[in-house]
């Protein structure tokens, strides 16, 4: 530990930066972490209550009751394809998909760039602080200093490199779980997309089935 911070007061201009760099990763880390924890819908307790919401008050309460939503599925997927209902099965999957495409899967990789650029960067910045910094204890050497009196600031050097795998390691070891997650959750969102489109197919026949047999229009009742 005591090596350590000899580095960081000896080699600061690389240190500090690398810290900042850390510091920055971690904090989008948990942020991201934060976003899809708030993007996650409990679909076990989310469609029995929105299957009882669409029976009893139609399309229009199943609508309102997402939009009070704060969820991804729910907010976002399920009120753009009631949103479209009116004009079909073609429109809502449309509609649908789009959401997904162009709206939810780009938020969820929101943060998901800069968390690769850093864990890239910082194997970069420590490999470079590393040759700079051990420029000077070889040049010692080349002048006729003795290599153990300067082994201490080679050892010093290598930190820098220590300090960038440190920080980038644990990184691309989120990103790749954070891709996953985004693969698995869109899965997700396009299977909840099929569900809503049998949950509005059911319904809609329950309601033919219980409206009424209205008489044609072309036959007249019969007069005694």
């Amino acid at each position: 530990m005591t090596a350590f911070w000899d580095f960081v007061k000896t080699h600061w201009y690389f240190a500090i930066p690398m810290m900042l760099m850390s510091a920055a990763a971690i904090t989008m880390v948990i942020w991201r972490l934060l976003l899809n924890l708030n993007a996650r819908t409990n679909m076990n307790e989310f469609l029995p209550a929105f299957q009882d919401r669409l029976e009893k008050e139609g399309i229009d309460g199943a609508l309102r009751f997402c939009r009070t939503r704060s969820d991804a599925i729910p907010r976002r997927l399920f009120t753009a394809g009631l949103e479209t209902s009116k004009q079909g099965m073609a429109a809502m999957r449309r509609a649908m998909a789009n959401v997904i495409e162009l709206e939810v899967v780009p938020d969820l990789n929101f943060l998901l760039p800069p968390i690769l650029a850093i864990a890239k960067i910082a194997t970069m910045v420590g490999l470079l602080g590393t040759v700079i910094s051990m420029i000077g204890p070889f040049q010692k050497i080349s002048a006729g200093g003795s290599p153990t009196e300067n082994s201490k600031d080679i050892g010093l050097a290598l930190f820098a490199t220590a300090l960038g795998l440190v920080t980038a390691i644990p990184l691309v070891f989120t990103h790749v779980l954070f891709k996953a997650w985004v693969s698995r959750f869109e899965l997700r969102m396009k299977s909840a997309a099929q569900k809503l489109l049998l949950l509005v197919q059911a319904a809609r026949a329950s309601a033919k089935a219980a409206a009424p047999a209205q008489p044609s229009a072309g036959i007249q009742p019969a007069r005694r």
